[in-house]
């Protein structure tokens, strides 16, 4: 299947009912998904609360977890973390990638960032911000990682089509068009 746009006039029947959220670290799949669980009625969980154990550690049960979320009938989760994506890709109806401009990318994840360092935000109930000088010395620290990752989503969407040559995805190159591929799934659920 084509890479669809989410308004290109192309009316083939979508099934909303398990859609991935794919593209690169700060995109705002996890925004996405949310958005998508209150239009949809999804259930939603975030992946990186799976993934993430106490102090940023991952937690060994991760892969059991998300083997229980893509066998359920109805979900939304962000596409991320390499041993999950087979797991959900094989299970999903319906793609969505954010495939924004790498500024929007860029300025998005050092904003959140800025702003949870700031404010000390407990992420996953568990885990802060580390201080800012880990931009420097940590080769992980995210926005480093967005920046080097940040046109790996692309091949990542491109291999699935080719594992799932019939799975339809909605590509949206900015966040009008993210809204409008929220909006064809909830025209699809309803019809």
């Amino acid at each position: 299947m084509p890479l669809l746009l989410p308004d290109d006039g192309t009316r083939l029947p979508l099934d909303p009912s398990r859609v991935l959220v794919a593209g690169p670290s700060g995109a705002g799949k996890s925004t996405l998904a949310a958005e998508i669980h209150a239009e949809l009625d999804l259930p939603y969980t975030e992946t990186d609360s799976l993934y993430w154990g106490w102090n940023w550690t991952p937690r060994e049960c991760f892969l059991e977890d998300m083997r229980a979320l893509a066998a359920r009938q109805r979900w939304v989760a962000e596409w991320q973390y390499r041993g999950a994506r087979p797991i959900l890709l094989e299970r999903a109806t319906v793609m969505i990638w954010l495939d924004l401009p790498v500024r929007t990318v860029m300025r998005q994840v050092i904003h959140r960032t800025l702003r949870r360092r700031r404010t000390r935000e407990r992420i996953w109930g568990t885990s802060v911000e580390p201080p800012l000088s880990t931009f420097f010395t940590d080769r992980d620290h995210i926005v480093r990682y967005a920046w080097r990752t940040r046109h790996t989503a692309a091949g990542l969407v491109e291999a699935a089509l080719e594992q799932r040559p019939g799975l339809p995805v909605l590509r949206a190159r900015s966040h009008v068009e993210a809204r409008r591929a929220v909006r064809r799934l909830a025209e699809s659920s309803a019809g």
